[in-house]
């Protein structure tokens, strides 16, 4: 019975306190890295289409059924829509979708489309596809792209790149993402 309430209580607010911490964040770095993922919903096949920025921090996802350039320019749009501000540069893979949605949408800066030069991009995607694992496949396309876009948010809020600080920045960075989000969540500190 505490499962059931507990899930109902996230289904709820986690919209919430992922568009605080979206608030709260630092202004996203101006390299995009755009990539996409096969992923299968109830045996059909969709797309994930991802986009994160030189730190490593996922900037947004869309779930589309397709992959050409119609689908890319939805991506762009939803992308620019929230942010802001376009791209100094677009690193993707080789699929053409995305120079024909550039060129459409009329971006400025560079785009450099190679195999290896999307490999950040590429390995963003495992804690999504360990998220996946764990939950036992994802139930529709709708549902995936709410947990999804939901999830990278807290995610982003709570990766802080361990292998690059120091244990000392490590501990204060840490605690200062714990104060961010209980001020985000409305939770009083306890201890």
């Amino acid at each position: 019975m505490q499962q059931r309430a507990i899930r109902a209580w996230g289904l709820r607010f986690r919209r919430d306190y992922a568009n605080n911490l979206k608030r709260r964040r630092p202004k996203s770095g101006d390299k995009w890295f755009l990539d996409e993922v096969f992923i299968r919903i109830r045996g059909k096949q969709q797309y994930l289409w991802w986009a994160i920025d030189q730190n490593g921090m996922v900037l947004d996802i869309l779930v589309q059924s397709r992959r050409n350039t119609k689908a890319a320019k939805r991506f762009f749009r939803k992308l620019l829509k929230g942010l802001c501000y376009a791209p100094r540069v677009l690193v993707t893979d080789k699929l053409k979708s995305y120079a024909a949605a550039k060129k459409d949408l009329t971006l400025g800066g560079k785009h450099r489309q190679s195999r290896y030069l999307n490999n950040i991009c590429e390995v963003s995607h495992q804690p999504m596809r360990r998220r996946e694992r764990h939950m036992k496949r994802l139930r529709s396309a709708r549902h995936a792209q709410r947990f999804l876009s939901t999830h990278s948010s807290i995610h982003n809020h709570f990766q802080l790149s361990r292998h690059l600080i120091s244990a000392s920045e490590y501990r204060t960075t840490r605690a200062r993402a714990f104060t961010s989000w209980w001020e985000a969540t409305g939770i009083a500190r306890v201890g």
